[in-house]
């Protein structure tokens, strides 16, 4: 397979992310059951007629595409890949309040239309005129890693030379009520969180989103190499290390090769246990953790992967992300593992370029 490249990466988040100092300004937050994203003024980047039949989550997307494609220094991609575990659910709520406050008659057909999940990557490929490749991934915490599998087998076959990816996910009042009820998310009487030795359930919830340019071609803006992907649903607890294991060994790696790990500590005590038993494998590496920066939703690994991306470039680790104390002269390989509560454990390497 030939190699494929990081060319962009652009983020709205918990963090002001859009901001080009953000690396010395990122802000650890403990304390709310629930965290919103740091969103631009939006007329700057979308006409304000547009502005008003847009979701928080498509114009999130938007601006990030936009912000990526810019970087790249590209016009239009070849296709469009989009990662979201939950969609354009604020869309969904309405139309479904709407059924019941009219009784299911005189529907106003709009929210409907805009409460799929495909909505964000078919606005953004209306807005660029692009007819090419355009998908959609629903697959709760590894809808972004399964994007990024297609693009990468898109460039492979040669179907594609860039490909704009993507995953984005917002919050919705309902939703939030739901995952409050079911523990989802942290009980306020278990606040502040402790993200890396937690005693309780649950996690503080946020939202984003992340997106990349992926070319056959590195380009002067490019942050990494992306090398592999590996996505297993279900995993015992006793099953992580081979997991991990295995995959470094197809990619030719021992662990002390890998210089970080960034590993998804959510505070949640039930299935943060996967990453404690990852984390015992690399003893030489650096390890960092990130949802204290971003909180947790379907598609945090989209802000890990923002963050790699700028590690690598930079070549700096922000202390605000450290679980250990060790930093290597030279950061060459990445390892980034995710899940969300215990299933859809995802393992992405990045190398330097």
């Amino acid at each position: 397979m030939s190699a494929v490249y990081i060319n962009s990466a652009a983020c709205i988040s918990v963090q002001d992310t859009l901001n080009d100092q953000f690396f010395q300004n990122l802000q650890p937050v403990y304390s709310p059951q629930v965290l919103k994203a740091i969103e631009p003024i939006y007329k700057e980047f979308i006409p304000p007629a547009m502005i008003r039949r847009m979701s928080k989550t498509v114009k999130m997307s938007s601006v990030a595409s936009n912000q990526a494609l810019k970087e790249a220094e590209i016009e239009k991609p070849d296709a469009i890949i989009v990662g979201t575990g939950i969609g354009c659910s604020q869309d969904s709520e309405k139309f479904l309040k709407n059924v019941l406050d009219n009784n299911e008659e005189f529907l106003t057909p709009t929210f409907f239309i805009q409460s799929t999940h495909n909505t964000v990557a078919g606005q953004i490929a209306l807005g660029l005129q692009c007819h090419g490749y355009n998908f959609t991934y629903v697959n709760t915490s590894s809808s972004l890693e399964f994007s990024f599998l297609d693009a990468k087998l898109q460039i492979n076959d040669g179907d594609a030379e860039n490909v704009l990816v993507g995953s984005t996910d917002e919050q919705t009042e309902r939703t939030m009520e739901l995952y409050k009820l079911n523990e989802t998310i942290k009980k306020e009487e278990n606040l502040p969180a402790d993200y890396l030795n937690s005693t309780t359930d649950g996690a503080i919830w946020g939202e984003g989103a992340s997106f990349f340019v992926l070319g056959k071609d590195k380009t002067e803006s490019a942050y990494a190499q992306l090398k592999d992907i590996q996505i297993i649903n279900r995993l015992d607890l006793d099953e992580t290390s081979k997991f991990i294991e295995d995959f470094l060994v197809k990619n030719n790696l021992k662990t002390n090769d890998i210089d970080v790990v960034m590993l998804g500590f959510s505070g949640d005590a039930k299935s943060d246990v996967y990453y404690q038993k990852a984390s015992e494998l690399f003893t030489s590496s650096s390890l960092l953790y990130y949802k204290h920066l971003s909180g947790e939703f379907n598609t945090a690994s989209g802000f890990s992967t923002f963050m790699a991306c700028h590690i690598l470039k930079n070549q700096e680790i922000p202390n605000v992300m450290m679980i250990n104390d060790l930093k290597k002269g030279e950061i060459k390989n990445i390892l980034l593992y995710n899940h969300l509560g215990g299933n859809d454990h995802s393992l992405v390497l990045l190398e330097r370029v």
